[in-house]
């Protein structure tokens, strides 16, 4: 007698389960920052998880990694999603996606 193996699920089974995965949205935060002596200010367009889409979330997510370089978050603008980048990719320069 054959018995079959059950070691590895079905590949239908893991089809399905992959489906009912949520899928995962971009979310981005556009904002102002400064640092003092001498003064310096700049716009930037940053990604933040999904989780923290709002601005006032994308705020606490955003000032540690700014502050790591120096810089204070004064601002979150706003956040959108990946249809808002290219609209603001020239205006935040070298501040693009970097934090």
């Amino acid at each position: 007698m054959i018995r079959p193996s059950f070691a590895a699920p079905p590949i239908a089974a893991l089809l399905c389960l992959m489906l009912a995965l949520p899928a995962a949205a971009d979310c981005y935060a556009d904002y102002k920052a400064k640092q003092d002596s001498p003064l310096r200010l700049h716009y930037g367009v940053a990604q933040v998880s999904d989780a923290n889409c709002s601005p006032a979330a994308a705020e606490a997510e955003l000032a540690p990694r700014l502050a790591a370089d120096g810089w204070t978050l004064l601002n979150v603008l706003s956040t959108f999603g990946p249809e808002g980048l290219e609209e603001r990719k020239d205006s935040a320069g070298a501040y693009f996606l970097r934090y």
